[in-house]
Formats: structure tokens, C-alpha cells, sequence
């Protein structure tokens, strides 16, 4: 036997022995996949397990994050600070080995996976941020690799078709995947569903593909070398493996898939390989291939570090822009108070500006850059002929789209942004909720943000979006008010490492005058009007309309005016900040053009809550604010009544 089939092997026995003990997991895939694994760690991964972050490192994805012993295995082989204590908690409270890899790139997991699909159209998005960077520092200190373990479930899920497609038409050449073809699935043969000519299709999206054995070493060894040749065409290495390989009867059956073996199966399999009776078994001669082909990883980290020490003062300066961005601040474009202006419009108008100071801005929008006005003027759109250009142009993928900035996000060195229509959001929310539970700084731009988009239609106006974007934990979602809230809000956004919602609108807002006000967008709240008897709480368009019918109103009660940018950030203030915007024992009126779930955080239970509970209508946007009940008259006459009532 030899070393590397001894290290395979060892990757199978861990697998085994930890979804065992967990009495949870899936064993088949990482048994499966070990070869693969084996050949590709052992003879081309650069990584350092001695500084796991390193810029110039390989990605790494395990798209198919059910197989998370696999990639536990190779990090606990390979020196990663996960030790084998780690693989004996599998699924268990407060261990790094969850049943999916949860994004820790201290450990060396680059993403969290779980959801099939996800993975492939990060590391999409990785591989861009590799070429763009790469366009702006040269080979000398940008120059590596995106790989990505993928499944049958990957390929069937539709964001794989999305992101497929868009990696081909940009030439990405330095992304390989190594797809796992063991045609089973949970519910059995894949036979069952999934039928199509998978190299047809890729080479029809213009990848580079290559069909082997996956349990074959020198083939592996072989169609990885032919990858890494092809330099303008992204690639997918076509392995056909036997899921839970070695089992003498649930080898090639779904019941190797998403359940513990037991204790006659994993016997079975010892006897076979010779493999001692004891469980987490690591042989020596194992440990030390692994670790051993960290050293190329250590070796190229300490070259990468001699020549970035080389470079001149202007470039090392340039470098720390990118990866080590200081405080930015925004300067007011020129607003004018009282002019009306769409806070889509005023976004716009911020751009330029934004992608001055933070030269790692980069995105663009799902076919709508003219509608949405997230465009960089002074930059080219990025294409293969053109790494360089910040503009990116996603084509009608709104899924895609929000993989790929988030594995811009990952990456590290950029800060990347994808826009399009609010209501179009829901094409993308796996991505979306993704960069929450991550925790990692994509900004999601979202206009024509509520039904005040008129005659498109209930199909474009979004009624619930605001609501289930604020019950996300990690989420902040900004809805400004004005062209100067909007400024506030992409310097409180650029300024924080979080994820963040911000949403503009389709129709002319008024700018206000806020210069006699004390808190501001990064409060997430306050006061526009001061007022004794009553509190109107709104955001976004609805502001101007609180103002209006407090108004109205005057005369019979004093009414306060608060604008609630971020109900997240609001709520993050400590408890006198909260009191001294909403008061104490005050009635609160809360007014959104959406859906009224969640604002009793805000307006308490009895509170009132004039919102939009039922899909919208196709009609002008007048006609639309008479019907749902958003005029001044409206709103006062709501009050007027709730608190008389």
C-alpha cells in the first residue's frame, strides 16, 4: 500500500469512526472523496497551517458540506489547529466540527456550506476577487487557486446553472471543481432525477472538462495538471467515485449517504484494508504526507511575504487600502434641502465618491445598473478582457449574484455590493441569510421598495421583504429617508464589517433640513419633530408622510417625529438613548409602507401599526396611497381615531 493510499484511507476510518460516535452524518460522500482529497492536499494545495489567512493562500470549498468529516479530516492531517479531540465531537455542543463547516478561516474553512449549491457559486466569486486583484497588484502578490469540492445535489440545484454559466463567460481559469459523481442521492440512484450529459453542458458554458476515475491517483494527479494548464477557461474534473467505498454492503446504496454506517459495516471495512481495530486510528506515515505538503504552502507564504516586504512604498501602501482599510468619511455631493430626489438617485450620486475612498469597492447589479444607479463611472465594467473594471455585470442571475459577492466578501482585500429590485431579493435569499450567519461584509442594494412602484404591479411590490430581512440575527437593514440619511447610511455601512440591507426608492423624496437634530442614522434612530403627547415612528418614504400628517394634527396634540433609519441599530442603543427618542409612556404610531410584522418591538403591543398587511395593486402610485390608506389625511385620521378609541 502506499503512503497517499494510506492517507486515504486514514481520511475514510476518521469519516467513518466520527459520523459513528456522533451516531449522525454522512459517511459515504467524505469516504468517497478521499482519493480526491488525498491527491489534491497532498500534491497541490497551497495553504499554510502555520497562518491559515495568509492573502496569497488556495481557496478551498467543500460545497457539499454534508461531507464535513472530509474536510475536518484533512485539517486535523494536515496541522490546522483542529485536533483529533475535535473529531471526536462531531455534531456535538461547542465543538469546530459542526454537521456542515461553518465559516472559522482561522481553521482553515473558508465558508460555511450546508446548502447544496452554495459553495460552487462562492467560489465563483472568489475566483473574481483572485483575477481583479490580481489585475491591480500583479502575479508577484496575487496568484492562487480556487478549488471546490462539488456533488450530484450541487449540480442539480439551479444556482450551479446561474453561476456555471457567468464563470465560463469570464474565463475564469484559475477555478477548478472536482465533482464527485457517485450517482446517489437520499432518495437513491440519481438515475431517478438527474439524467442529463453533465460535460455537455459545462463544455456548453464554456468550461474545460475532464472525465476519470475518481479512485484512479495518477488520473487525479493527471486532469488536475490538465486543469491548472487551461488558463482561460475555468474547469470541472468529472470523477466517478463509489459512495462509502470499501463497505462491503451499503458501498454504492443510499444507505451510506446521510446516516452512521454501524459498528458490522465499519468492521467489514477494517478487515479489508487491514486497518487496526481502534476507533480515530491515525497512522504516523499519514500525518507526516500531509504535513509534509503544508511545507509548499509554508515555503510560497514566506516568498509571498519577502516580495510584498520588496515592493516599493506606494504599492505597500496601495496593498493596505485593500486589506487593512482605515475610517472612511462621505462629503455631502451637494444636496439640496427641500429638493426632491429618489434615494435611488442620491445612492447614485454617492458612487463615485464611495469607490474613490475604498478603492476594494467592487459589484454591480442583476441587469439593472440604469434603474438601480449602482454604477462606478470612472471604471470599466470587469470582463475577462478587462480584470481591472469594477463594474460587474451579473446578467439576469440574482442568485448567482449574491454567491459571488459573497465569495468576494471571503476572499478578503474587497468589499463588494450586489443590486436589483427589493422584491427580487427572494431570488437570492440563500445567499443573503449565508452572509448573516457569517457574519462577512456584503451589501445587499435593493430599490423600488415598496408598492409606491405603481403600475408594475403586486409582482414587483414588495409587501413582507422588510420584515423578513429584519427577523435575519446579523442583518442590518437601512431604509433612509432622504439623500442625506443615505449618505449617513453607506458611511455607518462602509465603516462596519457586517452584512448590510439598504434600500432606495423609485420616487422623489424631499431632502430635509437636519442640521438642528442631535442622532442620525448610526443611532438607528431619532427625533425629527419634538412632541409631547403622541410618537410617529417611520422610515424611508414614510418619513415625509409622518411630518406631513403630524401637521394636520397640530392643534389637537403635539406629535413627535421619529425617522428609524435601522431598526437594528436602534434597538442595539442602550436604554436611555431608546427613551429620550421614543419617550416614556408615550403611545407610538409606527407608519411603513409594508408589512406591520415586527414593529410592536418598537410601538409596543398597543401600539398602533399603519402598514400594509395584503399585497399590492397596479395603478399609479397616487391612486395606490389613496387605497392603502398613505396620504396625510389618512394617517392623521388613523391616529386621530386610535387615540380617541
Amino acid at each position: 500500500m502506499t503512503t497517499e493510499q494510506l492517507a486515504a484511507n486514514t481520511i475514510k476510518a476518521l469519516s467513518m469512526d466520527g459520523v459513528q460516535k456522533a451516531n449522525s452524518g454522512h459517511p459515504g460522500a467524505p469516504m468517497g472523496m478521499a482519493d480526491l482529497a488525498t491527491i489534491l492536499w497532498a500534491r497541490f494545495l497551497k495553504v499554510d497551517p502555520t497562518d491559515p489567512q495568509w492573502p496569497d493562500r488556495d481557496r478551498f470549498v467543500l460545497s457539499n458540506g454534508h461531507a464535513s468529516m472530509l474536510i475536518y479530516s484533512l485539517l486535523h492531517l494536515s496541522g490546522f489547529p483542529m485536533p483529533l479531540e475535535q473529531l471526536q465531537s462531531f455534531r456535538q455542543w461547542g465543538s469546530h466540527t459542526a454537521g456542515h463547516p461553518e465559516y472559522a478561516p482561522e481553521l482553515g474553512i473558508e465558508m460555511t456550506t450546508g446548502p447544496l449549491g452554495q459553495g460552487f457559486g462562492t467560489g465563483v466569486g472568489m475566483a473574481v476577487a483572485e483575477v481583479h486583484l490580481r489585475s491591480v497588484f500583479g502575479p508577484g502578490l496575487v496568484d492562487h487557486r480556487t478549488w471546490a469540492f462539488v456533488s450530484d445535489g450541487d449540480l442539480m440545484e439551479g444556482i450551479s446553472y446561474e453561476t456555471a454559466s457567468l464563470a465560463g463567460h469570464l474565463g475564469l481559469g484559475k477555478l477548478t471543481y472536482l465533482y464527485d459523481d457517485n450517482e446517489i442521492s437520499i432518495d437513491g440512484s440519481t438515475d431517478l432525477t438527474f439524467t442529463e450529459d453533465v460535460p455537455a453542458r459545462f463544455a456548453a458554458a464554456g468550461w474545460h472538462t475532464v472525465d476519470i476515475d475518481g479512485h484512479d491517483h495518477d488520473a487525479i494527479d493527471e486532469a488536475i495538471r490538465q486543469a491548472t494548464a487551461v488558463a482561460d477557461q475555468p474547469s470541472l474534473i468529472i470523477a466517478h467515485t463509489h459512495i462509502g467505498i470499501g463497505a462491503p454492503n451499503k458501498q454504492d446504496t443510499a444507505a451510506a449517504h446521510g446516516s452512521p454506517l454501524g459498528p458490522e459495516e465499519i468492521a467489514g471495512w477494517r478487515a479489508s484494508v487491514g486497518w487496526p481495530d481502534v476507533d480515530f486510528h491515525v497512522p504516523d506515515q499519514a500525518r507526516q504526507l500531509f504535513q509534509t505538503a503544508m511545507d509548499r504552502g509554508t515555503a510560497a507564504r514566506g516568498e509571498w511575504e519577502s516580495r510584498l516586504a520588496e515592493t516599493t512604498a506606494d504599492v505597500r501602501a496601495e496593498w493596505d487600502t485593500y486589506f487593512d482599510p482605515q475610517p472612511i468619511t462621505l462629503e455631502d455631493p451637494g444636496f439640496v434641502v427641500g429638493e426632491s430626489v429618489a434615494t435611488r438617485a442620491s445612492m447614485g450620486k454617492l458612487f463615485d465618491q464611495i469607490a474613490e475612498n475604498v478603492p476594494g469597492f467592487i459589484g454591480g447589479a442583476a441587469d439593472l445598473v440604469a434603474s438601480t444607479k449602482t454604477e462606478i463611472s470612472f471604471s470599466g465594467g470587469f470582463s475577462r478582457d478587462n480584470p481591472a473594471g469594477r463594474n460587474i455585470h451579473f446578467g439576469i442571475r440574482e442568485h448567482a449574484m449574491g454567491t459571488i459577492t459573497n465569495g468576494i466578501a471571503l476572499h478578503g482585500g474587497l468589499r463588494p455590493y450586489g443590486a436589483t429590485f427589493f422584491i427580487f431579493n427572494d431570488y437570492m435569499r440563500p445567499a443573503v441569510r449565508l452572509s448573516a450567519l457569517m457574519d462577512i461584509p456584503s451589501i445587499w442594494v435593493y430599490t423600488h421598495d415598496s408598492f409606491y412602484l405603481g403600475e408594475d404591479g403586486p409582482t414587483h411590490q414588495p409587501i413582507e421583504q422588510l420584515a423578513s430581512l429584519r427577523a435575519m440575527p446579523n442583518m442590518m437593514v437601512f431604509r433612509p429617508a432622504d439623500a442625506g440619511e443615505m449618505l449617513d447610511t453607506w458611511q455607518t455601512v462602509l465603516n462596519q464589517s457586517s452584512p448590510a440591507v439598504i434600500l432606495g426608492t423609485r420616487q422623489g423624496l424631499p431632502t430635509m433640513d437636519r442640521s438642528q437634530v442631535s442622532g442620525g442614522v448610526s443611532n438607528g434612530g431619532y427625533v425629527l419633530v419634538e412632541g409631547t403627547d403622541v410618537v410617529i415612528v417611520a422610515t424611508g418614504s414614510e418619513v415625509p408622510l409622518a411630518i406631513e400628517s403630524a401637521g394636520l394634527l397640530d392643534g389637537e396634540m403635539s406629535v413627535r417625529v421619529v425617522s428609524m433609519p435601522c431598526v437594528e441599530l436602534f434597538l442595539d442603543q442602550d436604554d436611555d438613548y431608546r427613551r429620550s427618542v421614543l419617550g416614556v409612556d408615550l403611545p407610538i404610531v409606527s407608519v411603513e409602507a409594508g408589512a406591520t410584522f415586527g414593529w410592536e418591538r418598537i410601538t409596543g403591543a398597543e401600539g398602533l401599526q399603519i402598514g400594509i398587511d395584503h399585497f399590492g395593486a397596479s395603478a399609479p402610485t397616487s391612486r395606490l396611497a389613496e387605497e392603502f390608506g398613505f396620504t396625510p389625511e389618512a394617517v392623521a385620521s388613523s391616529v386621530r381615531g386610535w387615540l380617541g378609541a
